[in-house]
């Protein structure tokens, strides 16, 4: 992790609670297979490179990434701002798809970024399945995290905006996570109608205008149906809903 980018063998056998010799056999072997390298001066070890690549190889076996990027890919051309694909895991947001425009705006925001979940508008959006109880069950604490000003101090306040962004289908906001970023999003869904992951865009202003607004939303929200179509999502249309209510009205007559 960032707090021990390297550790030695005692170490790591008094974390792992196992004899120092089993770890030693251990290390041996990751660092044969490049999941470890010697850091310098040869006592302790850092993570290799095959963890990126192993990294790397699960997220192009996703059907998510695999099938996703070419639609941020098209997006990102049209409208010349930076394009990601997210997902949650547990409390946080982690970028699994990123393609940016050859401009001079730079972002720290890379694959495998992570951030809290309740704190930004793409996490708003990956939320937006979770009941009222399911999210004081992933939030049990009083007083959420701030991380600015805009956010949400508790569940309920945090539920409020999810499902206000439900309802609206797409969030676009400014300065919710970074003051000077602006983002608009929009649900990806699976075959099964869950929100498996959240397509965005990110522009270095600290408003969004309205004409701007206007222009990106359909856009965002085209490319999170494409998505969501590639995989398999099929909305039913309130006419299926209506023909399958009225056929068991009627004990399945036609």
């Amino acid at each position: 992790g960032r707090g021990n980018a390297t550790l030695g063998a005692p170490e790591l056998a008094r974390r792992l609670q196992l004899p120092r010799a089993t770890v030693f056999r251990m290390l041996n072997t990751l660092e044969s297979m490049g999941f470890l390298q010697r850091a310098e001066g040869g006592n302790d070890y850092r993570l290799g490179l095959s963890v990126l690549r192993l990294g790397f190889e699960f997220l192009s076996s996703m059907d998510l990434t695999e099938l996703g990027q070419p639609v941020i890919a098209r997006l990102c051309e049209a409208i010349r701002f930076p394009c990601n694909i997210v997902v949650r895991d547990g409390r946080y947001i982690v970028y699994v798809a990123k393609v940016t425009p050859p401009t001079p705006l730079t972002s720290s925001v890379r694959v495998g970024t992570r951030l809290p979940a309740h704190a930004t508008l793409l996490g708003r959006i990956l939320l937006a399945d979770l009941s009222l109880p399911e999210l004081r069950a992933l939030y049990p604490e009083e007083q959420l995290e701030g991380h600015s000003p805009n956010t949400p101090r508790t569940v309920v306040e945090l539920f409020d905006l999810v499902q206000s962004d439900r309802e609206r289908g797409h969030v676009a906001g400014a300065g919710f996570y970074e003051s000077s970023i602006s983002t608009i999003a929009a649900p990806v869904r699976d075959h099964s109608g869950r929100v498996i992951a959240a397509l965005g865009v990110t522009l270095a202003s600290a408003q969004i205008d309205l004409e701007r607004q206007t222009e990106l939303v359909p856009r965002v929200c085209a490319a999170a149906t494409e998505l969501s179509e590639l995989l398999n999502y099929r909305p039913q249309s309130s006419a299926q809903v209506l023909s399958i209510t009225s056929r068991r009205a009627g004990g399945g007559h036609a």
